[in-house]
């Protein structure tokens, strides 16, 4: 009689390194953190563990022509450091303002996310800590994360390598759309501190720190304060809620997410023809983390402005008449903020946006 494959020994999912059991094991253990997002659009609609994520659109009647905004991103190689330092409840909070703050840049309100995280072996604890951290992330972002996917990868990642990635919506009032149609010559530039390097140009850094400076994470670094290795996790800053307090207390017409590129080339994202932004570096004084990266890697400048966020994760280009507004919203919310430039006439100049000046000591 001839054995089922089971039964001789054969292949199975898991003697191919899947382990099923782990990740249902994961899925419990996030689904207290998934239920701290809940708006009430998506509240008591199936939940954690079904193949979609619902969200409730009859709350979109209330708006005249709504807009949907959708967006998606990572946060590239900054994994590894958490990967190295064994830290998992952070990376979450880069991955929502990775996507929710470039939902939020036209005017839109986040709705929902979600999530996908790829690893060669789950570790049920980890993947949680893991969307623990994407959950926190989108209470500071208003949203809720209504699902995702964990994948288990074997053989293509290493047993402690993984990858994150996101997919969040947003909704915009057609009318209040924001971009560069609005910008105006005259406006004011308004620059957002960055809560330091954010989720950008670490294949620079790691490159930098690692393999030219032959520094460690877990050594200490006077300028930094701290180890380098709590510097580098540092986790993005989470400025949708903050952008649209701006939205209802003052007559915003832009604004620009500061992410891979620099400040220039994504603040030259949504000005438009004939017009041209100029940012005034001695405006404000970068971090130490960017002064150690250009001299430890002996970058020049304009390479760590087109890599690096340079202490700005965000710019609002509001009218004249709306600076003093703008500034005591954000400060009201903690915001570190400053009038950076101002928008105008381009001329004969090539390019939508420029930095001038040296930086502040």
């Amino acid at each position: 009689m001839s054995q089922t494959p089971s039964a001789a020994g054969g292949a199975s999912y898991a003697s191919a390194g899947v382990d099923i059991e782990a990740g249902d094991r994961a899925v419990e253990l996030m689904k207290e953190w998934v239920k701290k997002t809940q708006r009430p659009e998506v509240a008591g609609l199936g939940g954690l563990g079904g193949f979609a994520g619902l969200f409730d659109a009859s709350a979109l009647k209330r708006y005249e022509r709504p807009l949907l905004a959708s967006a998606t991103d990572g946060v590239g190689t900054k994994v590894d450091i958490a990967r190295q330092l064994g830290v998992y409840d952070t990376i979450g909070h880069d991955l929502v303002a990775m996507v929710m703050d470039d939902i939020v840049v036209c005017g839109a309100e986040p709705l929902f996310m979600t999530d996908y995280i790829c690893v060669g072996k789950v570790h049920p604890e980890r993947v949680a800590a893991i969307v623990k951290g994407i959950a926190e992330g989108c209470v500071l972002a208003g949203c809720s994360l209504v699902g995702g996917e964990t994948a288990e990868h074997p053989g293509l990642l290493g047993p402690d390598d993984f990858d994150v990635a996101g997919a969040g919506t947003g909704v915009v009032e057609h009318d209040r759309l924001l971009g560069a149609d609005r910008i105006r010559s005259g406006d004011a530039v308004i620059a957002m501190a960055s809560s330091g390097l954010h989720s950008n140009g670490y294949s620079l850094v790691r490159h930098v720190v690692f393999d030219r400076a032959g520094m460690t994470l877990d050594q200490r670094v006077d300028e930094l304060g701290r180890t380098l290795g709590e510097e580098l996790l540092e986790p993005t800053k989470i400025y949708s809620l903050d952008c649209l307090a701006l939205t209802r207390t003052t007559d915003v017409h832009a604004f620009s997410h500061i992410t891979g590129g620099g400040l220039a080339a994504n603040l030259a994202r949504v000005i438009p023809d004939g017009l041209h932004a100029t940012v005034d570096r001695s405006t404000w004084a970068p971090g130490a983390i960017f002064d150690l990266v250009g001299t430890a890697g002996r970058v020049e400048r304009l390479e760590l402005e087109k890599t690096l966020n340079m202490g700005v994760g965000m710019v609002a280009v509001v009218p004249a008449d709306s600076v003093d507004a703008a500034l005591t919203t954000l400060a009201d919310r903690g915001v570190e903020s400053w009038v950076a430039g101002e928008i105008t006439e381009r001329g004969d100049r090539a390019t939508g946006a420029e930095l001038v000046g040296d930086y502040a000591k």
